[in-house]
C-alpha cells in the first residue's frame, strides 16, 4: 500500500483533525483507508495455521488502536507507527492462542520467563533454583511464580491425532491410551476434591501436585520450594486434613 505526496498531506492532515475533534466519521475514514496496511502485515503471519481473514480481523484492531493513538504532531509518517502497534496486537493473538485454559496475560509472560530465569540462575548458583531464588530474579512474588509453574500445564494441548516418534511411524498418540483402567473410579473422589483443592494457598497447591503427581519426594520438594523437609511435611500434613474435613463436611451437607 503506497500514497503519493498528495495523498499523505491529505491524510496528514485528516490525522491533525482527528487528534483536535476526535470525529467517529473522520477515524473511520482513516482506518478505512489504512485497512491495506492491516492486510499487508496480517499476510506476513498466514503460514501459521490461520486463516487470513481471521488474521485482517485481528491487524485491524491493531490499526484501530494505532488511529486512535496516533500524535500527528510527532512528525512520524502513519504507517512507521502503526506497523509496530499491529504487528504487536498479532503476536499476542497467537501468544494467547497458544493456551488452551485462558491464563491471565501476566501468568503467561511469566511462565515464558521462567524457562531462560531457571536456566540463567542454574549456571549462576550451581544448583536448582528455588521458587525464592526465581522470584527475586523475575521481580515477581512467590506465589505468582508457583501460579505460572502451574499455568504450564495450561499450555498447547496436544491432539490425539498428532503422531508420535517412535518404532511404527504411523502411529498417532491416541493409539498408544491405553484401554479401560480400573481406577477410574477414583475420577468421582478426584471431582470431589478438585474444587477444594483450588481453595488451597498456591505454596499448597503447589507441594500437593509435586507429591502425588509428579511423584517427588519430600526432600525434592523441599529442595524445588527452598524450604526444609520437615516444613514440607507439616504443609502436606495440614492440606491432607483440610481436604479430609472439607470433603466430609460436603457430603455430610
Amino acid at each position: 500500500m503506497a500514497f503519493d505526496e498528495r495523498e499523505r498531506e491529505e491524510l496528514r492532515g485528516k490525522f491533525e483533525r482527528l487528534a483536535e475533534s476526535r470525529d467517529p466519521a473522520l477515524r473511520n475514514e482513516l482506518v478505512t483507508a489504512h485497512l491495506g496496511l492491516a492486510e499487508y502485515l496480517a499476510r506476513r503471519f498466514d503460514n501459521r495455521g490461520e486463516h487470513v481473514d481471521d488474521l485482517v480481523q485481528v491487524a485491524s484492531v491493531g490499526l484501530v488502536k494505532a488511529v486512535d493513538r496516533f500524535d500527528p504532531s510527532r512528525g512520524l509518517e502513519f504507517a512507521t507507527y502503526a506497523t509496530p502497534t499491529i504487528v504487536g496486537e498479532l503476536k499476542r493473538h497467537f501468544r494467547d492462542k497458544g493456551w488452551a485454559v485462558r491464563v491471565p496475560r501476566r501468568i503467561q509472560e511469566l511462565h515464558l520467563r521462567l524457562g531462560p530465569a531457571v536456566a540463567a540462575l542454574g549456571q549462576e548458583l550451581g544448583h536448582s533454583p528455588t521458587i525464592a531464588e526465581i522470584a527475586r530474579h523475575t521481580g515477581a512474588s512467590e506465589e505468582d511464580v508457583l501460579e505460572a509453574i502451574e499455568a504450564g500445564n495450561a499450555y498447547r494441548t496436544t491432539s490425539l491425532d498428532a503422531p508420535v516418534r517412535g518404532d511404527d511411524p504411523g502411529q498417532s498418540l491416541g493409539d498408544r491410551l491405553g484401554g479401560d483402567d480400573e481406577r477410574l473410579a477414583d475420577t468421582e473422589d478426584w471431582m470431589t476434591l478438585s474444587p477444594l483443592v483450588a481453595e488451597l494457598p498456591p505454596r499448597e497447591r503447589a507441594i500437593l501436585h509435586l507429591r502425588f503427581f509428579q511423584g517427588k519426594t519430600q526432600s525434592e520438594i523441599a529442595e524445588r520450594m527452598g524450604i526444609s523437609q520437615m516444613h514440607v511435611s507439616r504443609l502436606l500434613a495440614r492440606s491432607l486434613t483440610q481436604l479430609r474435613e472439607a470433603a466430609g463436611a460436603d457430603e455430610a451437607e
